[in-house]
């Protein structure tokens, strides 16, 4: 266990206390720091405290932090497609039908286990199941995925994807002829009461999602789409376009099975990443080559 306590200076009097603890551990996330402070790692004069508090001059902040537990996961030796690397991120085209971090069933095969055998530089801040991890795609989504190397690369990364700071674009393969070029849709998206593995568009226990697309090229039946996301909801783009009634072709669990296209996966790519770089502060950009499943699917309905 590790302790730190900290003493309120006078110019630091009245700031939240989730604020003044992200200014002063750079090293540690916003949200990572109100966890402890829910969970009574972090107290006022031996008092727990909530996250709206208002500090005052002279107050004693005490923060436990649990020191790393050596992962209970395994490294593997699975390919990484590469895009880019430094010393503080490292960006990859993920391919699809692999986990991006361990879960039921996925243990030993997933982005987490190449990663470790990989390189011994990933943060810490998500824990010992997935380290460096900043961000998900779903399993059968391909595409851009960015890696932190430290967990001051990982903070910066996260605050970034909160504040909608970055850009994140996707290709998707819709099922149906959209009868607009360009639209906007804005409905919130919430865990489906009907079905606990599942997301749907919802009014009430539900959060803001909203997705922007056009028109790329159009098919018989079918319909590309270039999709940015200003949110990031769990399945969010495939939940927007079933709820549409344009689901994205080969996803079975918003859609329907499609025998006429025998793809084995939903047809989505996150092509895009526009990021600004946690260390120099340069304004980044990283694109995915589509799949050879995506491209022959595209060939197929051309001819």
């Amino acid at each position: 266990m590790e302790e730190k306590i900290i003493t309120v200076n006078a110019e630091d009097s009245q700031k939240r206390i989730d604020k003044f603890l992200a200014e002063k551990l750079e090293e540690k996330s916003r949200s990572y720091i109100q966890t402890l402070i829910e969970n009574g790692s972090i107290t006022i004069d031996d008092k727990k405290v909530q996250n709206s508090h208002r500090i005052k001059k002279n107050e004693l902040i005490k923060i436990k932090i649990e020191k790393s537990k050596k992962a209970d996961i395994k490294p593997a030796a699975i390919a990484l497609d590469i895009i880019y690397e430094d010393k503080d991120i490292l960006v990859l085209n993920k391919k699809s039908g692999i986990v991006v971090h361990p879960a039921p069933g996925h243990y030993n095969d997933t982005i987490v286990n190449a990663l470790m055998a990989y390189t011994d530089d990933l943060s810490g801040i998500n824990g010992v199941k997935r380290p460096g991890i900043v961000h998900r795609l779903d399993m059968d989504t391909s595409g851009v995925l960015i890696v932190a190397k430290n967990d001051s690369s990982h903070k910066s990364l996260v605050e970034q994807f909160k504040k909608r700071e970055t850009e994140k674009y996707y290709l998707a393969l819709l099922k149906g002829n959209i009868p607009y070029k360009k639209g906007k849709i804005d409905a919130p998206i919430g865990r489906d009461p009907s079905s606990r593995k599942k997301m749907a568009v919802r009014k009430r226990n539900s959060k803001k999602a909203v997705s922007r697309f056009k028109i790329k090229e159009e098919f018989k039946n079918y319909t590309l789409v270039e999709v940015k996301i200003e949110t990031g909801r769990t399945h969010q783009i495939r939940v927007h376009f079933s709820y549409m009634g344009f689901p994205v072709a080969g996803d079975n669990k918003y859609g329907n099975i499609d025998k006429k296209l025998s793809v084995s996966r939903q047809m989505l790519h996150a092509y895009r990443l526009i990021i600004t770089h946690p260390t120099t502060g340069e304004k980044m950009e990283f694109k995915a080559e589509l799949p050879d499943d995506f491209s022959d699917i595209l060939k197929k309905l051309r001819n």
